[in-house]
């Protein structure tokens, strides 16, 4: 009989809302915008620093350190680092662990952060905020965790961005903290936190996969290509998600101008056949996928027993 993992959320998945205090205050500081004003000069100023800091969450987070699609130096590697942890988005090794998790059991009862375990909010916000997965799995990233440095950043989850904040605010004041730091930081949260919610919801589907993974135009600008959730679920590890021409994706786009200039190398691309395997499928393959695209198309709740 094979083995029933399911956990109860409701028991071990609990928020401990003092914890939470940080994470609302930075929302709630978006309205200091009203104090600000709003200008063009700012808005860009935000967009700048979002789009930058993507790159570093898409980029170094994701691609490099959770799947290796790529190569650099140990230099780059910890600049990468220092970018991503600009997102405050918790440490580089922390984040690297649990995303690993979650493609191993992706929409399955272990998935950490699946639409299925208790719906869209759960698999946007709820998990990274609970203290059940404050920790680092140091054994799902050994192959970084022997760098004393990537350690030490990800023993400090926030100690960049708050560097950058209190930088920003000495040479900017107040607009720019809040237009260069605030607002775009809270903007990556979300953009990041839809990549787990929304392309698990909405979305094409374009390849057969053991998860409701989804391609999805719109997020794909918005997070710099991890849109393209269904063609990196089918081939996790290349260092481009857009697999098409018409499939934007800017981070592949700077990582392989940095592969002219030397800074990173390796680039793994996805092959030909497995581009177009889709042009194989049985129409009864295509006729499930079409099905699982529709919108509203919902996830069965995962079942949940009492953790051993």
């Amino acid at each position: 009989m094979a083995e029933d993992r399911t956990v109860d959320v409701s028991k071990s998945e609990k928020l401990n809302w003092l914890s939470l205090l940080p994470f609302l205050a930075l929302h709630l500081a978006v309205g200091l915008a009203f104090v600000t004003g709003v200008t063009w000069h700012w808005v860009l100023v935000a967009l700048a620093s979002y789009y930058v800091r993507m790159f570093g969450v898409t980029a170094g987070y994701h691609r490099y350190f959770a799947h290796r699609a790529f190569k650099t130096g140990r230099v780059f590697q910890f600049l990468l680092a220092v970018l991503a942890q600009s997102s405050a988005q918790k440490g580089v090794l922390w984040w690297a662990a649990h995303h690993r998790h979650h493609h191993r059991y992706s929409d399955t009862p272990e998935d950490f952060h699946s639409p299925a375990r208790q719906g869209f909010w759960w698999s946007h916000v709820g998990w990274i905020i609970s203290p059940r997965y404050e920790a680092t799995n140091h054994d799902a990233i050994k192959d970084f965790s022997r760098f004393p440095e990537l350690r030490w950043l990800d023993r400090h989850p926030f100690l960049v961005a708050t560097v950058m904040l209190l930088v920003l605010y000495l040479v900017g004041d107040l607009p720019l903290l809040v237009w260069g730091g605030i607002i775009p930081t809270v903007a990556l949260y979300h953009g990041t936190f839809a990549i787990n919610s929304l392309t698990h919801i909405i979305g094409k589907r374009q390849y057969l996969t053991t998860d409701m993974s989804r391609n999805s135009f719109a997020l794909a600008i918005i997070t710099c290509g991890e849109g393209w959730h269904n063609n990196h679920h089918f081939h996790q590890n290349t260092a481009n998600q857009g697999w098409f021409w018409w499939q934007v994706d800017f981070t592949f786009y700077v990582l392989k101008a940095l592969s002219w200039v030397g800074l990173v190398s390796g680039l793994r691309l996805p092959s030909e056949e497995t581009k177009y395997v889709f042009k194989t499928y049985t129409d009864e393959e295509r006729a499930r996928l079409a099905e699982e695209s529709r919108f509203g198309m919902s996830l069965p709740r995962l079942p949940m027993i009492s953790p051993s």
